[in-house]
């Protein structure tokens, strides 16, 4: 393997960990815009904002450690993609500003109707920001990024590959949100909201398998390269998802929530990684091989470097921070 493919596969882990808590963040602005209104509604936004409020921030130091590994790698790449995706990335990037603007507003609105407009907003940013950076991935994957950059402003991302890595983003967000939320209600002995939205959760798992196993035809036409390497090295990872995914809709319905998040996880992570190795080895595909876009030798060690930094500074005070907002005693405060 060489220190190019290394490097990539250290950020495509970035993009797992971003997909998987970044996601479950996202997806709670879906049941924050479906709550409805009244004392139920109130228990149910109440119940993301204790969930997500400690960890909202921490989740995109993901995306920042994604963005950082990009252009400083593989800068080819990076400028190719940023001018020719610029629109649906300034969107996702203006969905994250509005989202952490809104869910603090809201806290602090001085009526009810401020509080309404600033909880429409975090929960409408919630899901326009995965489906921007789903139809990103769509754009790179479909080859719509040629390696000099400047495509097709709207055709590189308004593509059938774009629209199904779109509502696949965010239904997976939704998904993964429903597992943790509804877990986090029954830990803390809230049984009837707990019921509540473990029948959304359900719901919201069988779309979001139909969609990836659905989402596979329009991928066959629109993007061969994909496809290719989908029935190829990534069938195994597709099939993992689906019976992991599976799995969680049996264990949601059994009412075991605890080891339903693992599963859950475990689909969503597959599905990712599945994507991944399909592509691999573009960057860009049918475009830039990971190898071609590589920048300097000297940098992509130095970014080894900075990984095994971050591994022993950064990771363990995120697992903490984690570990902390689901202890029973933070359940119950």
């Amino acid at each position: 393997m060489s220190v190019a493919v290394t490097v990539a596969a250290a950020m495509f882990v970035g993009v797992i960990a971003y997909g998987l808590f970044g996601g479950a963040d996202f997806g709670s602005g879906f049941y924050d815009l479906t709550a409805g209104s009244g004392p139920r509604a109130a228990e149910l936004r109440t119940l993301v904002d204790h969930s997500i409020g400690p960890v909202w921030e921490a989740n995109h130091v993901w995306l920042i450690y994604i963005l950082v590994m990009w252009w400083t790698g593989f800068p080819t790449a990076f400028a190719a993609a940023m001018t020719t995706l610029f629109i649906p990335m300034m969107l996702a990037l203006a969905g994250i500003v509005l989202r952490g603007a809104g869910f603090a507003f809201r806290k602090y609105a001085e009526t009810y109707a401020q509080a309404r407009l600033f909880g429409v907003i975090f929960a409408g940013s919630s899901l326009i920001t995965p489906f921007f950076l789903g139809a990103v991935a769509g754009g790179v994957a479909s080859g719509r990024v040629p390696r000099d950059g400047y495509g097709d402003e709207f055709g590189s991302w308004l593509n059938p590959t774009s629209l199904v890595g779109g509502c696949l983003a965010v239904a997976t967000c939704a998904f993964l949100a429903g597992v943790f939320l509804t877990a986090d209600a029954a830990r803390g002995g809230r049984t009837i909201l707990a019921d509540r939205l473990r029948a959304r959760t359900l719901a919201v798992g069988v779309i979001a398998g139909l969609i990836v196993f659905a989402g596979l035809y329009p991928i066959l036409r629109d993007a061969p390269t994909l496809s290719h390497g989908l029935r190829d090295r990534g069938l195994p990872l597709l099939a993992m998802a689906a019976g992991a995914g599976a799995a969680t809709l049996v264990l949601i319905h059994r009412r075991r929530y605890r080891v339903a998040r693992v599963f859950a996880m475990a689909a969503v992570a597959a599905v990712i990684t599945g994507w991944g190795v399909g592509q691999y080895p573009w960057m860009l595909v049918d475009q830039l091989t990971i190898n071609e876009a590589a920048g300097a030798q000297a940098t992509l060690a130095g970014l080894l470097v900075v990984i095994a930094l971050a591994v022993v500074l950064v990771l363990p005070a995120l697992a903490y921070l984690l570990w902390l907002t689901q202890s029973e005693r933070w359940s119950q405060t």
